[in-house]
């Protein structure tokens, strides 16, 4: 009996990850594999949040001898020709040795064909292959401009099945590997969990906000961002009666929402209508999401929360994966996403989120019709999987 290996992910202290996680062994539950096994750089995060409740989870990087020849012929490479790939391979020998022709490894990082470290995931790949497993993209998105990249290119080609999360990719992908397939984020099917809600949010008139440091570190003006949400808060404080949750979505070292949400509740507690909501689990944020009346949010899996509870949502982005999904989902992203390479103006984000509050019953309407319909395309993935383990 084949097992399935979830890899390339970061920890669940980014709940995006998490919920991918999550929704993905959920789809899971009733195929034919033996063991579901999480392969993760984090391990501790995972069982902090509960995943190791849910399936089996094994470190990514393991340790090895220095003695061996395997390792003094890695080392030469890398002093001879400056190729650090050999010991690269090392860290995850003895955690991918176990996998044998006929299982199947899911890359689910998302967006890892986006950053810097490629080489690291291209690599990976490579030795899933050589071991036999049968291998997906799963939930992915890519910037078209990457795929000029004749490595990055190479390597998608060898993917046995590539499930897109929005058309951009989808449209991309589709020419160089036939096997791509568009569907919809795993994270459109994970299932809230009820807790007791912070008092201010039983009136249900509470715009939820999110900011990331990711997308700050995109932002051609240095504070713009930050400036654009503090006019955001002054502007919804000022022209209603609606009260602000910050909700934090990642809270890793380095990019912990945190960060920022907790410079703009300092500024504005003393106003009484601002909460900062506490770090849980993803389901628990869905949930919290999800009794939103509105939903500003930068990170990707903040927003797929709020559209997944039919709450009219405007995104702060900065990649593909933003525009692609509210393409999708609306037929044109230009009202519904702010990419921030393109904030200039300091008020720039209560502008458009003024007209996401003016049309608030034409998009809930929408999203209430459309949103049925757009989450089985979960299910697509789902359907795909197993035709190939077939």
């Amino acid at each position: 009996m084949s097992n399935v290996y979830l890899y390339a992910h970061g920890g669940s202290g980014n709940h995006g990850c998490e919920a991918i996680v999550r929704s993905t062994l959920d789809l899971l539950k009733d195929t034919p594999f033996e063991k579901k096994i999480l392969i993760s750089s984090r391990p501790n995060e995972d069982i902090k949040y509960g995943i190791n409740e849910l399936c089996e989870i094994e470190k990514d990087i393991m340790p090895y001898s220095k003695n061996s020849i395997e390792f003094v012929r890695a080392y030469l490479q890398l002093k001879l020709k400056n190729n650090y790939i050999p010991l690269d391979k090392l860290d995850y020998k003895k955690t991918f040795d176990h996998i044998q022709s006929g299982d199947i490894a899911l890359s689910i990082g998302g967006d890892n064909y986006c950053y810097a470290d490629v080489e690291k995931y291209i690599m990976l790949h490579e030795m899933l292959l050589e071991r036999g497993a049968k291998t997906i993209l799963w939930g992915c998105s890519v910037e078209p401009d990457l795929l000029n990249n004749s490595d990055i290119t190479s390597d998608l080609k060898r993917y046995h099945l590539i499930t897109a999360r929005e058309s951009i990719t989808y449209n991309a992908l589709k020419k160089i590997n036939p096997n791509t397939v568009l569907v919809a984020d795993s994270a459109f099917a994970l299932k809230p969990m009820c807790e007791k809600l912070p008092l201010e949010f039983y009136n249900r008139d509470m715009v939820g906000i999110n900011i990331s440091p990711m997308v700050q570190k995109n932002e051609k003006i240095p504070g713009i961002t930050l400036s654009n949400y503090e006019i955001l808060i002054e502007k919804i404080l000022e022209e209603t009666d609606m009260e602000i949750a910050l909700i934090p979505h990642v809270i890793w070292d380095g990019g912990d929402d945190r960060v920022p949400l907790m410079k703009l509740y300092k500024r504005y507690q003393k106003n009484g209508r601002v909460l900062l909501i506490e770090d849980r689990n993803c389901s628990k944020l869905k949930y919290i999401i999800s009794q939103c009346r509105f939903f500003i949010g930068a990170r990707t899996h903040s927003s797929i929360a709020a559209y997944s509870s039919c709450v009219p949502t405007l995104v702060v982005g900065y990649s593909v994966k933003a525009r692609g999904i509210a393409r999708d989902l609306f037929g044109d992203e230009e009202r519904y996403v702010l990419s921030v390479q393109e904030i200039t103006e300091k008020d720039i984000l209560f502008k458009k989120f003024r007209w996401i509050l003016q049309n608030e019953g034409l998009i809930k309407k929408k999203l209430v019709n459309e949103m049925p319909q757009y989450a089985k395309r979960v299910l697509v993935a789902k359907n795909y999987m197993e035709q190939l383990f077939n």
